[in-house]
């Protein structure tokens, strides 16, 4: 794939997700982190992760977007840069909320201000002090929620080019400082301008949002009947773009205002909904039991193919190569024997240019086949490229990895192949090397070894084993 094409891929991603088309966000996430995880483009596959974690977030999949978290910070730590890891700590923040771990929510927010202020990513950096504002403010620590809140502001106006819409989220943090303040004077010119800003005929969830705080200043000011109609307003907004989650604390808040205002009619009414609600959600965590399934057989099914050589089904060269370091790095500390054994098909060449590659391509898949099934479980096998295959063993003398090899060149020999009317027989070539106890630490310096062991065995007439002393 082209890189125009994963671009086009991920503003695809970013364009639904600002649009609030979360579902149709995780399909395009899945679409890019497929592309991405085949060319082994890492800001395709950052980008996938991080958006999925919020769409999953918003549509209440808590389970999927904590695993996309996951998968985001591990890939971030391998391949990202300073960039990627802010926008692992904005997401982070989710995963600490949502669990009501405030510290850890908080610590998470100041790595993201601290480096928000050093990379000069003000949008982002501006999130974090709100966020951080929000925190505070459900510790009841009102003023450090405004000094907060204010200082995202000032980050807000520094972003370029101006975005209106993160000056105003702020606001709706510096508003709900103020309400617990009870500095409700300040609170209502500020709520009042935000409440008929035009701005919000373009952002519904915000929208929401004023109306439910504007609900909430109008309890404190004992104007109830006036903050009722600020609640229903906010509950039709709900219901129009089907927030469930939003829809539900204004409902929670509704009857607690009737009972407050005794009015058992209007009560009852907001107590039915709210009952329905939850009946409704309940439905949900259904229907989301299902998407969770699919969520994790597209992932399982894109890892596969990630890691898989096409033509065989074994490992592909990548994966092979990683898991190896992986082996190699924990066994110069423990010691362990780590061997590999590089298998190659004699005479191919003749075989394609006599029968053609694609009957060349079947005896790859049948000698695959017939040398997997000697491998134990926990060991590797990968296609190395063309005829050749790598087998890496755990725990293994050379003494025992040369028995293996001999069985795995037993099962090539006992493949019969017919073409035409013939039957024809196949040998191969195998080197053997092991990682010199701990000195070699990489897969590729491992299988050079075991090349050169491979080269010896075709130089002295091939069908043989050799040994890298």
């Amino acid at each position: 794939m082209e890189k125009e094409d994963l671009i086009s891929l991920q503003r695809n991603v970013l364009k639904l997700r600002v649009e609030g088309k979360y579902e149709e966000t995780i399909e395009a996430c899945f679409q890019l982190l497929e592309a991405g995880l085949a060319v082994h483009d890492s800001k395709s596959i950052l980008t996938a992760h991080i958006n999925n974690a919020a769409s999953f977030y918003c549509i209440g999949a808590i389970e999927e977007a904590f695993h996309s978290i996951d998968a985001y910070i591990e890939h971030c730590t391998d391949f990202g840069d300073e960039a990627d890891r802010l926008n692992g700590y904005n997401v982070l923040f989710l995963l600490h909320e949502y669990n009501k771990d405030y510290e850890a929510a908080k610590e998470t927010l100041q790595n993201a201000i601290r480096l928000g202020k050093k990379l000069g990513h003000f949008n982002i950096l501006s999130n974090a002090y709100s966020n951080y504002s929000m925190i505070l403010a459900k510790e009841n620590d009102f003023e450090s929620a405004l000094s907060m809140a204010e200082k995202g502001l000032e980050a807000a106006k520094l972003h370029e080019p101006r975005t209106p819409i993160l000056e105003f989220r702020v606001k709706l943090n510096i508003a709900n400082a103020l309400i617990g303040m009870n500095d409700l004077e300040a609170a209502e010119l500020l709520v009042n301008e935000m409440v008929n800003d035009p701005l919000l005929d373009s952002f519904i969830r915000e929208k929401t949002q004023v109306h439910d705080l504007y609900g909430r200043l109008l309890i404190k000011q004992k104007m109830y009947t006036e903050a009722l109609e600020a609640y229903d307003t906010a509950k039709e907004l709900a219901e129009s773009y089907k927030d469930k989650n939003l829809l539900k604390g204004i409902l929670e808040k509704k009857c607690k205002l009737c009972e407050v205002m005794g009015d058992v009619q209007r009560g009852y009414k907001a107590q039915q909904a709210y009952i329905n609600l939850l009946s409704d959600l309940r439905q949900h965590d259904v229907a989301m039991a299902a998407v969770k399934l699919g969520v994790k057989h597209r992932v399982a099914t894109i890892e596969r193919r990630a890691n898989t050589d096409y033509l065989t089904g074994l490992y592909n060269r990548s994966f092979t190569e990683t898991t190896t370091d992986q082996w190699l790095a924990e066994a110069a500390v423990t010691g362990e024997s780590i061997v590999c054994i590089a298998l190659d098909l004699d005479n191919l060449k003749i075989l394609n240019d006599t029968y053609g590659h694609i009957f060349g391509d079947e005896i790859i898949k049948k000698i695959g086949q017939a040398c997997a099934g000697q491998i134990r479980n926990g060991d590797l096998m990968g296609r190395f490229g063309g005829d050749e295959f790598a087998i890496i063993l755990r725990d293994l003398s050379v003494e025992k990895a040369h028995h293996k090899a001999e069985k795995l060149l037993e099962a090539v020999r006992s493949i019969k192949i017919e073409k035409d009317g013939i039957y024809l027989s196949l040998t191969a070539s195998v080197g053997i090397a092991d990682n010199a106890n701990g000195k070699i630490q990489t897969f590729t310096e491992l299988f050079h070894q075991a090349d050169i062991a491979l080269y010896e065995a075709k130089e002295s007439g091939k069908n043989q084993i050799r040994i890298m002393c």
